[in-house]
């Protein structure tokens, strides 16, 4: 797949915005003692930072002023820039939905990503615990689609035998593993989330390898994509808006970004790549997937080393030990009674 586009690593709002927001909020927090201050403009709504920070029982604290904040408890810190949509969460970058922005040296957080990027992270959806017992791989590309090319090694080559080292991996462990292409055939987008569905499978892995169009030589690492909540922009929108809708697959929007997040930090801190972060996409494969769906970008194909190991068989079962990783802490996290 190629390099994902950012639309909004550093996206400021218009200072008449902000001065909106902190005069309803003020006149909010004055109506409402002791409430988290809010307010509803062209959305998306935001929540002072601090509050949020309060109410969810982290301690606020500015590490460089109007520039960068650290939220800490016993379990957890945060790492949040202004104007930007890049953040750490223990030590794992994710992306969130808006930017974080500031005005007179209060901060702001969209309202959506405390409730839907902040906290599955930080309280492990429980909803509806259930074992994990059944994983669908899906080898991206195939057949007439070769995905990216880099001299005469194809995409769609890579993923398969990634694919099937996975499989083998997580039979050892006890999983049922289906594919949705065993071989060198053209699978449609929308039929391979459908063919996860009929084989009954609790989570559904789209393993893909990355390239760049320029930067070739810096440009690397992993980054793992789950679906776009409704009412938001993709990480990757090239032009697509907040106003794309709802899917079928937003039914698992928590379980999709907590199963993104595990497998984002397997990856970066078992293969020691560039971590480029968790990330929000309305792909096919994740919007029409019915059971938790996540995208790995497991590399950058175009990278002269990376790209490589890429091609090393002895690396791709690093990599696929890294999944078999993030989809285990995954399913203990599922399991009823934790």
């Amino acid at each position: 797949m190629r390099q994902a586009e950012s639309d909004g690593m550093k996206s400021a709002y218009p200072s008449l915005l902000l001065v909106m927001l902190a005069l309803v909020s003020a006149r909010s927090a004055a109506a409402v003692p002791n409430a988290t201050a809010s307010v509803r403009v062209a959305p998306p709504a935001y929540v002072r930072l601090a509050d949020w920070a309060k109410v969810n029982g982290f301690r606020f604290h500015w590490l460089k002023p109007d520039e960068t904040i650290e939220l800490t408890n016993h379990a957890s810190r945060l790492l949040l820039t202004v104007d930007s949509r890049e953040t750490q969460i223990n030590g794992v970058q994710v992306w969130l939905l808006f930017p974080v922005t500031a005005h007179n040296g209060v901060a702001w957080l969209a309202q959506l990503d405390g409730e839907a990027t902040l906290h599955p992270l930080l309280v492990p959806p429980r909803g509806r615990p259930h074992r994990i017992r059944s994983v669908c791989l899906d080898p991206g590309h195939g057949g007439k689609d070769p995905g990216n090319q880099v001299g005469s090694y194809q995409e769609k080559h890579y993923t398969l035998l990634l694919a099937q080292e996975v499989r083998g991996q997580l039979a050892a462990a006890g999983f049922k593993v289906a594919l949705t292409r065993n071989t060198d055939e053209f699978i449609a987008l929308p039929t391979r989330p459908e063919l996860a569905k009929r084989r009954g499978a609790d989570v559904f892995v789209s393993l893909h390898f990355n390239a760049a169009d320029s930067g070739r030589d810096t440009v690397k690492g992993a980054e793992v994509y789950c679906l776009t909540p409704a009412g938001a922009a993709s990480t990757n929108a090239r032009g697509e808006g907040a106003g794309a809708g709802w899917f079928a697959g937003n039914r698992q929007n928590d379980q999709n970004l907590f199963l993104a997040y595990q497998m984002q930090k397997a990856l970066t801190r078992e293969l020691a790549v560039e971590d480029r972060g968790v990330r929000r996409a309305r792909f096919a494969v994740l919007r029409d997937a019915v059971m938790p769906a996540v995208l790995i970008e497991a590399g950058f194909m175009s990278h002269p080393v990376e790209g490589r190991k890429i091609f090393s068989a002895a690396y791709r079962q690093k990599m696929a030990q890294a999944i078999v990783a993030g989809l285990l802490a995954y399913a203990r996290a599922m399991e009823p009674g934790t």
